[in-house]
């Protein structure tokens, strides 16, 4: 069930109606069926790898809370496996198994084993880090066993965020299923403001962008030059806006009820720098990587060649965590890879913009560092994209190829359209400049707070605008949210 579908729609009604219709003590009952419900409209059969890792985490949990000694560590890691080896079955076996038969085909053995006839779960990678921060924190000590098994399995199974996160950790979510939400009408009007906006992110925008993405990126061979760096900055705000929309959409879903998700995003595209951007993208992933893998491996408190280890490490697990594909490792590593540049070029960096008098102009310097770090992005987001590395390399060395030419040629302009027409191209032009405009306007102030300061005579049109905009404008043809994939 797609958030932008209309199913979605009646859904969240009845959900939302009864959850505030039923008595306290069986609200939780109500979130945990239609939280199946939900997942179950995908493959049905699924719920049965969910209720697996459910069980063997909220046993975990109960022992690493009673146990103490060596053992106890024991027991995370039989959860810890239990988790990896699910996601490693349905999401990995047969990428390594493709990539072992190439390495044997190389060197003459015999490899006869077989891939597996499976289709990854949807969400697979978000409720298993989800169901191992659980685990892990209980072991730290940081968080209660959870000893009711429908709250528990409420916490992993939460429909807003089940299929692409925000990745929430038990100390944020588990006790607010506790908790007895009343009706805040002040409270259902910014979430469903919220909503709103993320559904206008996706099917106005995001999906009207993903039409001339798909078109260079599903046969790059056959364009060079403007069009794929049209197609490469286009992908650039269609990520952002399909995944920034779904976790609008999600954290909107879940304040209507009362319920505080982990904020996902927070204008990453104004980073002055990669580590930086990091902070701002992904938010709930990137500290999660952080606080379970970085941090364990000695983070930045060893030497630095361990330190550039522990970066590159962790940008490799994150870019195959997104993905069994060595297109999503080069992405990490490029992302690792800035990293380790940037910490090794400060010193010859600030000696050069203190030679070009950049200290002096500050303003200048952040937004020069806002450019690099939004292109170093956007070109890590052409592996990310493509299918395939020899397409990213193809993209990568051919997005400047006869652009003087093209320019100067009369058929640039229907060269660039890539599968919508002028008004279409030119309306997806404007629809960037207009995210940027309210981006920047939500640096000072979140614009949903500031719409709902307004007067009633304001504040309806707005509301009535942006509907009116979902409707007439949106690409609605069931377009999956590119997240769903991970």
């Amino acid at each position: 069930m797609l958030f932008n579908s209309i199913d979605f729609l009646y859904f969240f009604v009845f959900v939302t109606t009864a959850y505030f219709v039923l008595p306290y003590r069986l609200r939780w009952m109500l979130l945990l069926a239609a939280s199946c419900y939900f997942y179950m409209a995908f493959i049905p059969v699924y719920i049965l790898i969910l209720a697996f890792t459910i069980v063997i985490d909220y046993i975990a949990g109960i022992l690493l809370e009673e146990i103490q000694g060596p053992k106890k560590r024991v027991f995370l890691i039989m959860s810890l496996v239990a988790n990896i080896g699910v996601l490693a079955v349905f999401k990995y076996f047969n990428f390594i198994n493709v990539n072992l038969a190439n390495l044997a085909a190389l060197l003459h053995w015999n490899y006869s084993i077989r891939g597996l006839s499976i289709i990854l779960p949807i969400g697979l990678s978000f409720h298993t880090f989800q169901a191992m921060s659980y685990t892990i924190e209980v072991y730290r000590g940081n968080q209660k066993a959870e000893r009711n098994f429908g709250i528990f399995a409420l916490y992993v199974f939460f429909y807003p965020q089940l299929v692409a996160g925000p990745i929430e950790r038990p100390q944020n979510l588990l006790h607010q299923f506790r908790e007895k939400h009343e009706l805040d009408f002040a409270r259902m009007a910014t979430g469903l403001q919220l909503m709103l906006w993320g559904l206008f992110q996706k099917v106005v925008i995001a999906d009207r962008l993903a039409i001339v993405v798909n078109t260079a990126y599903n046969d790059p061979r056959a364009n060079a030059g403007i069009p794929l760096l049209v197609a490469t900055y286009f992908f650039a705000f269609q990520i952002y806006c399909d995944f920034a929309g779904y976790s609008n959409i999600a954290l909107g879903a879940a304040e209507v009820m009362g319920f505080h998700l982990m904020r996902n995003f927070n204008h990453p595209y104004c980073s002055s720098s990669i580590s930086e951007f990091w902070s701002r993208w992904h938010i709930s992933l990137s500290s999660w990587f952080k606080d379970y893998l970085y941090i364990p491996l000695g983070g930045n408190r060893v030497v630095k060649w361990r330190w550039y280890f522990n970066l590159l490490f962790v940008f490799l697990v994150s870019g195959l965590w997104h993905g069994a594909n060595w297109t999503y490792v080069v992405w990490g590593a490029a992302h690792g890879t800035f990293l380790v540049l940037a910490i090794w070029t400060y010193d010859l960096r600030s000696e050069l913009a203190h030679l070009l008098g950049l200290h002096q102009h500050s303003t200048l310097r952040k937004y020069l560092n806002i450019f690099i770090t939004f292109h170093l992005a956007t070109f890590a987001w052409i592996f990310f994209r493509a299918g395939s590395i020899q397409d990213a390399l193809y993209i990568a060395n051919h997005l400047f190829t006869n652009t003087a030419a093209d320019i100067a040629s009369s058929r640039i302009w229907s060269r660039v359209l890539l599968g919508l027409d002028s008004a279409e191209f030119i309306l997806a032009l404007g629809l960037i400049v207009f995210l940027e405009a309210v981006q920047f306007i939500q640096r000072r102030k979140p614009l949903r707070i500031f719409i709902s300061q307004q007067p009633f005579w304001i504040r309806w049109p707005v509301y009535y605008a942006a509907s009116l905009a979902i409707l007439f404008l949106g690409k609605f043809y069931s377009q999956q949210f590119i997240y769903f994939q991970f």
